[in-house]
């Protein structure tokens, strides 16, 4: 349906996206996440040419929307957008906001688009509120009203900016409802979100964006539950991150347990845990990768929910996991490793290797 390939754009000196390439499927509900800043609104204003991309393609149907022979208007029509801040026209009543469209760009006669306006109207939960003004209505209602105009245009997309951010909390459930309604009914939907509940529960597929790019591309249980990059994972589970270059040669292991224990200090983990999280550092680093490698990169990420701390150590070679069949000299520090942190993960990938642990707090045995 659609096909973004090498899109960016530039305010300025200021690059916003890089490099984003995506296909979007007929039927898909994609919700875009990410922190702020990182281009997920202006990729959708890219989409339907509110913002012109500075560079890339994109191809709706097999049709280059930025090629200059293409009618841009009539593309428009295939994608509806919803904006944060419901831009209805506030001197027209809320039927007659649906009805201009219709009207003017479909030119249907003005009892179809009304007839049209009351159905989409009902699908919404707003028939009463038909010959309102938007003046009248709450901030969840004027939201409804937004997505039933551009329902009102027949599109094939749906384009959703935050459509949450400027309704109270009492308010985001109702839009929230719709969103899942339309959903039922089969309508392709892009939705830039901050609710990371609704974006698991709706979609079919999630684009983390960071760095100016799609950083992941997954279903919900992939991104939410089993993230296969580092700076996903921090964004999901709000993981505080601390991250060192260990190298055998100028380790000074004090200076490292050091910043470590502020790092903790600084996330509240106890006592007990910042040992044993040292502890595991220290015998992981010294006795048994430095045999293996001479430079080790060491990210320790403490999650603000469930107090677990995830240790990754990623270094060059494909030597085999450590904690397998260790020398003589070894075994006691595996021992070690293994009774703090049961849970092990050992990858290789790309001429390097990855070692994970999770260490939680209940099952931190060892005390100072």
């Amino acid at each position: 349906m659609i096909t973004v390939r090498h899109l960016s754009k530039k305010f300025g000196e200021t690059c916003v996206l890089k490099d984003v390439n995506a296909e979007i499927n007929k039927g898909e509900v994609i919700s875009i996440i990410g922190p702020s800043g990182t281009g997920k609104s202006t990729f959708l204003r890219c989409l339907n040419l509110l913002e012109r991309p500075s560079s890339g393609e994109i191809l709706i149907n097999g049709v280059s929307l930025l090629s200059p022979e293409t009618d841009i208007h009539l593309l428009r029509r295939k994608m509806g957008m919803v904006f944060q801040s419901f831009n209805l026209f506030s001197h027209l009543m809320v039927v007659e906001n649906l009805m201009l469209g219709p009207v003017q760009l479909l030119k249907l006669s003005r009892q179809e688009a009304y007839d049209r306006s009351m159905k989409l109207l009902e699908t919404v939960g707003l028939t009463a509120r038909a010959y309102a003004f938007p003046g009248e209505l709450s901030g969840g209602q004027k939201q409804r009203v937004a997505i039933a105009r551009a329902l009102a245009m027949e599109p094939e997309i749906i384009l959703f900016d935050e459509p949450t951010s400027a309704l109270d909390p009492t308010m985001v459930s109702e839009v929230l409802a719709v969103i899942r309604k339309l959903k039922e009914q089969g309508l392709t939907m892009m939705i830039v979100t901050h609710e990371m509940d609704f974006a698991r529960d709706v979609s079919t597929r999630i684009f983390y964006m960071d760095e100016g790019i799609i950083f992941e591309d997954g279903p919900p249980e992939q991104i939410f539950e089993h993230p296969k990059r580092e700076k996903t994972r921090a964004f999901i589970h709000k993981i505080s991150l601390f991250r060192f270059t260990a190298e055998s040669k100028t380790l000074d292991i004090y200076r490292f347990n050091a910043e470590l224990e502020d790092f903790c200090i600084r996330h509240l983990l106890n006592r007990k845990q910042i040992h044993n999280l040292q502890l595991l550092c220290e015998e992981v680093l010294v006795n048994l990768l430095f045999p293996l490698t001479e430079k080790v990169e060491l990210s320790i990420g403490c999650t603000d929910d469930n107090r677990e701390t995830e240790i990754t150590f990623e270094y060059a070679g494909q030597t085999g996991n450590p904690l397998e069949n260790p020398k003589p000299d070894q075994e006691l520090s595996c021992k070690i490793v293994q009774h703090l942190a049961p849970e092990c993960n050992f990858s290789t990938e790309a001429g390097s290797s990855r070692l994970r642990f999770v260490l939680k707090d209940n099952n931190s045995k060892v005390s100072s």
